[in-house]
């Protein structure tokens, strides 16, 4: 049988998002107990796999990306089977501020701290493929999303294609509440008193992952 097998990093670092609480979200499971497999490869191209984030609030949103750093997924004769991605939380940016406005390093600078993501306690996250099921010639990627110190079961909506050599997993836009993975700055779920100074707690994403070539 013939085994593909790549390297990505998937999801995780973000604000907070889409526009309003009325989006629906992924929903959150308790983890899934999964035999720990090790597989030493790293086939994935990080120069142009991306992982995208928006988070909004009342009369504002900001948008950016997080890198890949590690990881593996095993795909046998086009089907996806398993992986596990490690996210690297140090490489939050923003892309709706320009680089050198001090505003966009002042942002960055909120993601990563104790308010939101903490990347100094947990610099990263992982996400660890429990199944994999096809619906309506989509795949519905199930798995255990770690953020900080909370996992949680997810299923993300995404695709595999192949061409040239080149494998790339995308998946659609998708929602999490970040209130789950107890990320409460600004956060109405934690605190009742924010009037119109809320974030919001679904955060969009999305991410393009590709083979080398």
């Amino acid at each position: 049988m013939k085994k593909v097998v790549l390297s990505l990093v998937l999801v995780a670092s973000v604000l907070t998002a889409c526009k309003s609480e009325k989006k629906e979200k992924i929903e959150v499971k308790e983890a899934v107990k999964v035999e720990e497999k090790t597989v030493d490869l790293d086939n994935v191209d990080t120069e142009v796999s991306v992982l995208n984030w928006k988070g909004t609030k009342p009369g504002g949103a900001h948008n950016g990306t997080v890198a890949l750093e590690s990881g593996t997924i095993v795909v046998e004769e086009g089907v996806l089977k398993s992986g596990e991605f490690v996210i690297d939380m140090t490489t939050i940016t923003d892309l709706d501020i320009p680089a050198d406005n001090k505003g966009n390093g002042k942002l960055v600078a909120h993601l990563s701290n104790e308010d939101f993501f903490d990347v100094t306690t947990y610099p990263t996250s992982k996400f660890v493929i429990t199944s994999v099921e096809e619906v309506e010639d989509k795949l519905a990627v199930t798995g255990n999303l770690t953020i900080k110190d909370v996992t949680k079961s997810v299923t993300i909506p995404a695709t595999v294609l192949e061409e040239g050599g080149v494998i790339t997993l995308k998946s659609e836009t998708f929602n999490v509440n970040r209130a789950d993975f107890n990320v409460k700055y600004g956060s109405k779920t934690f605190f009742g008193d924010l009037q119109d100074k809320f974030i919001d707690d679904i955060m969009e994403m999305s991410f393009v992952v590709k083979t080398k070539a």
